[in-house]
């Protein structure tokens, strides 16, 4: 198989692409958007409710909203570039020392790689031999321990700021869904406004769940209902919060 092939093999098989690999941020950004700018609208919505109900206006939920929206997303884009880099730092750090080791103690790592090797089910003979072939391809061998002897993963290839600007306009994508109905509907009642947030909330949720099973080839169903229940949750308890205050 001829490398062309094998990254078609890749692509259609197994979804490895350059999108799959954002998906985190993607989901991630998304889910937490649109959750936590719809409990923003939730807690006004149940605020306006009850014995004592609190009067707003349709521009202080946007003002609101829309803060919550651009303050949220700055904090989750830069919360993960900041996690990533932490990551790729730990990473290089163990890795130039697995490389220190390997020109040092060159026959103490391949002893290690060898114990490496019979833990994961080889036998000694094959641990010894497979041992001395990592041993010529250096890069390798080095990603190999670290990733087995230190239990970090590659980042090598991830970018922080990349990561950063997915995780942040997902944010702000899907966050803005629940607030689309209060930016058309000025004409339209509260009530009614919060009801077509809820459809518009529902739905991007579900788009994401679709997302996520689509990527990790489980359940549409169960993929879909994990995600809706999870924002049904958080908005029940803003809502619940906000209508307490009007008791």
């Amino acid at each position: 198989m001829d490398r062309e092939k094998y990254q078609e093999h890749l692509k259609n098989e197994h979804n490895i692409s350059k999108f799959a690999s954002n998906v985190k941020e993607i989901v991630y950004g998304g889910t937490d958007g649109i959750i936590t700018t719809f409990a923003v609208v939730s807690g006004f919505s149940g605020a306006s409710l009850g014995s004592h109900a609190l009067d707003f206006s349709l521009i202080t939920v946007l003002i609101f909203g829309l803060a919550n929206l651009i303050a949220d997303g700055a904090s989750m884009g830069l919360g993960s570039f900041l996690s990533l880099r932490s990551e790729k730092k730990v990473y290089e750090d163990f890795y130039k020392k697995e490389l220190h080791e390997t020109e040092v103690s060159l026959n103490e790592e391949i002893e290690e790689t060898e114990l490496i090797l019979f833990d994961q089910g080889f036998d000694k003979k094959d641990s010894k031999l497979l041992s001395k072939i990592f041993s010529k391809n250096k890069p390798f061998w080095i990603k190999f321990m670290v990733q087995h002897e230190g239990g970090l993963d590659d980042v090598e290839n991830n970018s922080p700021s990349q990561s950063a600007i997915i995780t942040f306009f997902s944010f702000l994508f899907f966050g803005f869904i629940p607030l689309i109905p209060y930016v058309l509907g000025n004409e339209i009642s509260f009530t009614n406004l919060f009801i077509y947030s809820i459809f518009s909330t529902v739905l991007a949720l579900t788009i994401l769940g679709v997302v996520r099973a689509k990527i990790s080839k489980s359940s549409y169903l169960i993929s879909i209902i994990e995600t809706v229940v999870l924002g049904v949750v958080a908005s029940l308890l803003a809502y619940g919060v906000g209508y307490l205050f009007t008791l």
